[in-house]
């Protein structure tokens, strides 16, 4: 198996700019703002019905965030969602069409939340604010989704977040766990044969690592590291990993914890995908059907689930 060939010219241009462990946080923000706002073809935003900015409670104060309805009439579920980028990096913008898609693709309301970002805010900053936040949009769930049932939502770190706040939160519903970060004490093959050369590689992991992780702290925390974690009662997920990302191997080991533990999985792999590639979608006629096959897997996962 090779990497996709429509992203191997995205990874090219990737390669030829400054890499993102010799930037400041400043820089690489806006980076990633040009790579997934500016870069952006109007024709590639997925339309929903209505979108709107509100805030949320955080840990410690209000977050900005967006809600996005669907085109669905009557109670729908509502999806908390957390994006990605290492815990420094990423925004509401960065994964706004990352919400469209699961709002289109699920017929759910997204409720997409800023929490706060390292290094200015370091762990456990990030993970308080997504437990934070997502009890506070269950207390609202009548006025957004409208039904009692709350899942959570992320890609990356986005993702690490969503598996922290289920096993948190019993009430979540579901889950969708998107290449996540569940073990950042850990090391894996993966880390090793995908290192370099696709996108997210091993120094940037490092430098995100060193804003977000304060010295001293456990690499076991589950708050960190969600795979040491008690996973019994955890909501059912979808994991979705991609073959050529240094996180594929923790990815693919929480989705045999999870099933392990007696947790219903629902573990889609994509061989030739790279991390990343949920907003890849312009880019690559493959991580759009990527994209299109792990949301519909969690669409079917949400309509499977009973309501109460």
């Amino acid at each position: 198996m090779t990497v996709d060939s429509q992203l191997a010219g995205l990874l090219t241009l990737i390669e030829a700019g400054t890499p993102m462990h010799q930037q400041t946080p400043a820089e690489a923000r806006a980076g990633f703002r040009t790579l997934t706002v500016d870069m952006r073809q109007p024709e590639s935003v997925v339309p929903v019905r209505a979108v709107e900015e509100t805030t949320v409670g955080g840990a410690e104060g209000d977050l900005a965030a967006r809600v996005y309805r669907p085109e669905a009439d009557g109670p729908v579920p509502t999806v908390v969602m957390f994006h990605g980028g290492g815990f420094v990096i990423g925004d509401l913008e960065t994964h706004d069409n990352m919400a469209r898609t699961i709002c289109a693709g699920t017929g759910s309301v997204v409720v997409s939340v800023d929490y706060r970002l390292a290094p200015e805010h370091p762990f456990p900053a990030a993970p308080m604010d997504a437990v934070a936040a997502t009890l506070d949009v269950m207390e609202r769930r009548a006025q957004l989704g409208g039904s009692d049932l709350v899942a959570v939502a992320g890609d990356s770190a986005g993702a690490n977040l969503s598996a922290v706040v289920a096993q948190q939160v019993p009430e979540v519903a579901a889950q969708l766990l998107l290449y996540p970060v569940t073990d950042m004490g850990g090391q894996y093959p993966s880390h090793e044969e995908n290192g370099t050369g696709y996108f997210l590689d091993m120094p940037t992991m490092q430098w995100f690592g060193a804003q977000y992780v304060p010295e001293g702290t456990e690499p076991t925390d589950p708050r960190l590291s969600p795979l040491h974690g008690d996973l019994t009662q955890v909501a059912p997920a979808v994991v979705a990993t991609a073959g050529f990302d240094p996180l594929r191997d923790e990815g693919d080991a929480y989705a045999k914890a999870l099933e392990a533990a007696g947790v219903r999985v629902v573990h889609r792999t994509y061989p030739a995908m790279i991390h990343g590639f949920m907003d890849m979608g312009a880019f690559s006629s493959g991580a759009k059907t990527a994209v299109d096959d792990a949301v519909a897997a969690f669409a079917e996962l949400l309509d499977s689930l009973p309501r109460p």
